[in-house]
């Protein structure tokens, strides 16, 4: 493969958990300062990092999906699909470093985990965002998204207290996609 297309890699091995664990590290790092300067809002990098890689069931196959983009010989973004329930999956991570945006990296890992999710046989796919990130949303409504009411089972509530959850689902926008039933049996 040529080293200059954008290409996904899924997650498994201890130098692809390295390099996920660096960019989830560098996400989390971006929408810890994010969250603090426009919300006011603190989070444990390290134990959601912790999580996210060591465990199996959280983002791994075959509950889940775990990818990066790599591109020019570099890994340069992150993306993970997590189960919430039978029905439901959750879009986690998705992360494209800032020089590596406009490659179509977001678009092509979005796609790749709605494309898992409905193959997997996912109903509804969720995700939630910090208000201030623009760019993403407007990708995840041009592949279908709609913005919901904030759903209990959101990706924060291990992380923020009871307290701090009200301020923090003012500070995000909750998004869903609903799969067509007639389009997922085929």
């Amino acid at each position: 493969m040529p080293s200059d297309v954008v290409a996904l890699v899924p997650v498994g091995d201890a130098l692809t958990r390295l390099a996920a664990e660096n960019l989830i590290r560098e996400y989390l790092q971006f929408i810890a300062s994010t969250a603090l300067q426009n919300y006011q809002l603190m989070f444990d990098i390290e134990a959601m990092v912790y999580s996210d890689i060591h465990d199996e069931a959280k983002f791994y196959s075959p509950a889940g999906r775990f990818y990066l983009v790599r591109h020019s010989d570099q890994h340069i973004g992150v993306g993970c699909l997590k189960r919430l329930t039978p029905t439901i999956a959750e879009i986690q991570r998705m992360y494209v470093q800032p020089s590596a945006r406009g490659l179509g990296a977001g678009r092509l890992l979005v796609e790749q985990l709605l494309a898992d999710a409905r193959d997997m046989q996912f109903q509804i796919v969720r995700l939630e965002s910090l208000r201030a990130l623009t760019a993403a949303h407007m990708l995840y409504r041009s592949v279908g998204f709609q913005e919901i009411e904030p759903y209990t089972e959101n990706s924060m509530k291990d992380y923020q207290s009871p307290e701090a959850m009200e301020a923090y689902q003012s500070s995000a926008l909750f998004m869903e996609l609903r799969f067509d039933p007639l389009l997922r049996s085929q």
